[in-house]
C-alpha cells in the first residue's frame, strides 16, 4: 500500500473564461445550470477530500459562488490548466493537507465521478505512480480525422508513449488495427510532480500540438493511463453543449 493514503486528494478545476471556439462556454445554460456548475457537483461525488474551482475571471468567481461553490481567482496568463492549478493550491486554505492533486476539466460535465475514484485508486496503488490520467477504447471512424478528439498511444505496461490530434496510431493498408483510444483531459499529480511540471517551460511538442500532458512527456516525467469503458463529452463547441442536453434530458 502507498504511503500517500495517509494524505488528502484535492480536485481542482481550471476555469478560464476565454474560448477561441465557444466563448463563456463554463457559464453557458445547461439544463438550467451553468456547465462549471455540473462538473463541480460531479466532482463533490467523489472520494476526493475537497474541491476548488480555479477561475481566471470574476464573472466565473460570481457564478461560483452563486451556487456555493469554493472558487480562487488565478491569473489570466497562464498557458494551461497544470500551471492555474499550480497557482491555486497555493491560495486554497490548508493546501499543505493534500498530497495528491486531481486537475478536472470544467467542460466536461458528463464525467463519471466512479472514474475519478478509480484514478485516484490507482495514484495511490504505488508511489511509483506521479502521474496518471485516462483514455477510453473509441471507434476510429468516430475519432481519427478529428483533431478536437485527442488520442492517446499506450505501452502494454500502461504508460502513455504519446498524446496527439493526429491519427494515432495509423492503420496502414494491410495493418492490424491495434484499436484506438481517446484521451479524457482529466490528470493527477502527485504534489511534487505538478510543481515540477510548471518549472519546465512550454515545451516544443506542448506548443506544437496544443497539449499540456507533452510538458511533462517531453520531460522525462511517465504518465500512467487509467483505460475506461465509460464515455464523456467534453464542451468545445455550441454544438458540443446541444449533444450535452440532449444526453442528461434522456437520461
Amino acid at each position: 500500500m502507498s504511503n500517500r493514503a495517509k494524505k488528502k486528494t484535492l480536485i481542482v478545476i481550471p476555469a478560464r473564461f476565454a474560448s477561441t471556439r465557444f466563448p463563456a462556454k463554463l457559464l453557458a445554460d445547461l439544463n438550467g445550470k451553468p456547465v462549471i456548475q455540473w462538473v463541480y457537483e460531479k466532482a463533490l461525488q467523489t472520494k476526493a477530500d475537497a474541491v476548488w474551482i480555479a477561475a481566471d475571471d470574476q464573472k466565473i468567481i460570481d457564478a461560483v459562488e452563486a451556487f456555493g461553490g469554493r472558487v480562487v481567482l488565478t491569473s489570466t496568463s497562464h498557458p494551461s490548466g497544470t500551471d492555474r492549478i499550480n497557482e491555486a493550491i497555493n491560495i486554497i486554505p490548508d493546501n499543505s493537507e493534500f498530497d495528491l492533486i486531481i486537475n478536472l476539466q470544467g467542460d466536461e460535465p458528463l464525467i463519471s465521478p466512479d472514474v475519478v475514484n478509480q484514478l485516484i485508486d490507482m495514484m495511490r496503488s504505488s508511489d511509483n505512480i506521479k502521474m496518471g490520467t485516462v483514455a477510453v477504447k473509441s471507434r476510429r471512424d468516430e475519432i481519427e480525422n478529428d483533431p478536437n478528439r485527442v488520442k492517446a498511444v499506450i505501452a502494454k505496461n500502461g504508460k502513455a508513449l504519446y498524446f496527439t490530434r493526429a491519427a494515432a496510431p495509423f492503420l496502414r493498408e494491410g495493418g492490424n488495427d491495434c484499436g484506438i483510444f481517446l484521451h479524457w483531459g482529466i490528470y493527477a499529480y502527485t504534489r511534487d510532480t505538478l510543481a515540477k511540471i510548471v518549472t519546465f517551460p512550454e515545451s516544443d511538442l506542448e506548443k506544437c500540438e496544443k497539449l499540456e500532458q507533452l510538458r511533462a512527456l517531453e520531460n522525462g516525467i511517465e504518465i500512467y493511463v487509467l483505460k475506461t469503458d465509460h464515455h464523456t463529452v467534453g464542451i468545445d463547441t455550441p454544438e458540443d453543449l446541444e449533444i450535452v442536453r440532449k444526453k442528461q434530458m434522456s437520461k
